[in-house]
């Protein structure tokens, strides 16, 4: 006897066979046990999830006679009379099935019809079943449609597709419509495992697992990869050989390089895709199973604790989910999703997969720079285990525009200081805090940097407002720094407590001129005037007055803007109007050069913020009720960026 392939042979022969379809399953037995009988059914959904099974089960129920030739209609037909044999053998005279892909024209249709107008000749009911009917012809579609929609009473259509979306409308509205879904791999997995074991084939689990995901909710995928392993594994099934025979990426390689890409160690991404390269791995295959990765580590990272404690793989999801954060993990989620479609495009699929991956190096780091190789310690990207602080990557403000000249008198008077939040870290994770990760003799840049890293019990940096803004902006600036302040020294605590993080002195990045304080005044008065706005007082706040050119009885202001953007006829007019008005200068005139502000009223305004904040700091340092709490509390630290003047 020849070979029964496994897709065929374990078959559902009955509706309890049925497997991850409960909910279709559950509708037909009702319909048959009430004889609520519909005259057209349309099944629809992914190849090989039993469309062609749910509807000989159906005519079996229809036409099933019983043991004895006296049942009727059945949810559950026995398997054992002539009907039901038969149409399993696909010779059941009453039962017709039409491939649409092939029989799509007009002409078949019509014979169908022909063939509809006959009683059935040994069964109860006539059952015509039309799979990838959304192939038929538009004329085909409409030579069915009266057929369709009144047919004799012996009669029952099923339609079965793949892409429902191709139906005809008239043609979806005559039909009872049933969306078969794709099958977890879990449910996959145990359908093969009771398979194997009918069969008495050893499997490891690692196997099964990877078999299950390949079949992609398929559970004739399944069984047909299942039945390629055990051939390929000479009777049994080894994670090894099957893993070898679907060409699937080992978990430990996108371990690898979400380790690299956190570290942003180009040179350890790019001897990663060498090792691919070598070992002939799909890079398809790679960038699959790496999102496959970050998918789990985004579940750990949004519900912790919520992964399968069975899935060996989840350990390492758990352990690499700290190493990026949440955002960070959503965009290297999406590049690997948009990359897969863009390695055919490339010269070959490892330049793809190496392009896609630098791509995620491209966007700054959680510090707002791009990091390169050796700028964060190896160790911190390399290691199994939940990240310290060595890898929480410093955050920086991003700079914006200045703010309103009209609250330069506020920042001149003595600053007050908002309430600071004190929290109190879990002590189950110490090591993360920021705090003690920074000694107290640190210098000032590594203190910014640990002050300013999200702390463990945030989901995020709070948002930074608009004088922090300011201070990232003068810190950005290629000016030179002038007469910086010294460093705070830290808060004083018990010997027996972690060490506080200083306040950490912020630069002066203004160089005074007195034309300097004459724009300063002059762009003041044209705010607090109304008189610009937009793009034009953009241009005025960044923007230094160099010189005043005196020719006859006519002035001329000489103004270095470095952005291009502003400097523009349209901004530079708008501006000098204003400018003529608070002067009186009729006659004044501007010239916009390229070049750096060194002393620019936006200068100035984040010159004063920082002073501000690091004011507002050191006094909170410095508050003895403070100072209290954070001797009386161990664990005790003040987050963060919830410092701030008032």
């Amino acid at each position: 006897m020849s070979y029964v392939v496994l897709a065929r042979k374990y078959r559902p022969r009955s509706f309890e066979e049925m497997v991850g379809q409960d909910h279709v399953v559950r509708a037909l037995t009702h319909a048959l046990e009430q004889g609520r009988l519909h005259h057209a059914y349309l099944f629809t959904g992914t190849r090989g999830i039993g469309k062609t099974t749910v509807s000989r089960i159906l005519a079996k129920s229809l036409n099933c006679t019983g043991p004895d030739g006296s049942g009727g209609i059945t949810a559950r037909p026995c398997g054992v009379c002539s009907a039901c044999k038969e149409i399993d053998a696909d010779r059941y005279i009453d039962y017709v099935e039409l491939d649409a892909a092939s029989n799509r024209s007009i002409d078949e249709i019509r014979d169908l019809i022909e063939r509809a107008a006959y009683k059935p000749t040994v069964g109860r009911f006539k059952v015509f079943m039309i799979d990838e009917a959304h192939q038929l012809t538009k004329d085909a579609f409409n030579a069915l449609l009266k057929t369709l929609e009144e047919p004799p009473e012996y009669l029952k259509f099923v339609l079965a597709t793949t892409d429902p979306e191709k139906m005809l409308p008239t043609v979806l509205s005559r039909c009872l419509q049933f969306n078969l879904r794709p099958m977890a791999p879990q449910t996959v997995a145990e359908h093969l495992q009771r398979v194997l074991e009918a069969e008495a084939v050893p499997v490891e689990a690692g196997a099964l697992r990877l078999l299950a995901r390949a079949a992609r909710g398929s559970m004739r995928d399944g069984l047909s990869l299942t039945d390629q392993a055990i051939a390929y594994g000479g009777g049994k099934l080894e994670e090894v050989a099957v893993r070898a025979m679907l060409g699937t990426v080992d978990r430990r390689h996108a371990q690898r390089l979400v380790q690299a890409l956190a570290a942003r160690d180009g040179r350890a991404v790019l001897a990663e895709c060498d090792a691919l390269r070598a070992q002939g791995l799909s890079a398809a295959g790679t960038l699959e199973e790496l999102a496959r990765l970050l998918q789990h580590m985004a579940v750990e990272q949004a519900v912790p604790g919520a992964l399968d404690e069975t899935d060996p793989e989840a350990e390492a999801a758990r352990q690499l989910a700290g190493l990026l954060a949440a955002d960070e993990t959503q965009l290297l989620y999406s590049i690997c999703l948009q990359g897969r479609a863009e390695l055919s495009l490339a010269p070959d699929e490892y330049a793809g997969l190496v392009m896609v991956l630098l791509r995620f190096m491209a966007f700054p780091s959680e510090g707002g720079v791009p990091r390169r190789a050796g700028d964060m310690p190896r160790e911190a990207a390399t290691s199994a285990a939940v990240p310290g602080p060595a890898s929480a990557a410093p955050r920086a403000a991003v700079p914006t525009s200045a703010p309103l000249l009209a609250r330069s008198a506020e920042r001149a008077a003595t600053p007050a200081v908002a309430p600071p939040q004190v929290t109190a870290v879990p002590p189950a994770r110490p090591a993360s805090t920021v705090a003690a990760a920074v000694p107290a003799s640190a210098p000032a840049q590594g203190l910014r940097a640990a002050e300013t890293a999200p702390p463990p019990w945030l989901d995020d940096v709070p948002p930074e407002d608009e004088d922090q803004q300011l201070v990232a902006q003068a810190l950005a600036s290629p000016a030179p720094v002038a007469n910086p302040a010294p460093v705070a020294p830290a808060a004083s605590a018990p010997a027996a407590s972690a060490p506080r993080p200083a306040v950490a002195a912020l630069p002066l990045a203004v160089q005074r001129t007195p034309l300097g304080g004459r724009w300063y005044e002059v762009v003041a008065a044209m705010v607090e005037a109304g008189s610009i706005a937009a793009l034009a007082r953009e241009l005025a706040m960044q923007a230094e007055l160099r010189e005043i050119l005196q020719a006859d009885a006519t002035e001329t202001w000489r103004l270095t803007v470095e952005r291009d953007s502003l400097r523009t006829a349209n901004h530079a007019d708008k501006l000098l109007a204003a400018l003529r008005a608070v002067t009186g200068q009729a006659g004044l005139q501007l010239d916009l050069v390229a070049g750096v502000a060194q002393d620019s009223p936006a200068r100035r305004d984040a010159e004063a913020a920082a002073l501000r904040q690091q004011e507002a700091e050191q006094t909170i340092q410095g508050d003895p009720l403070v100072q209290t709490m954070l001797s009386q509390f161990r664990t005790a630290r003040i987050v963060p960026g919830s410092i701030k003047p008032v």
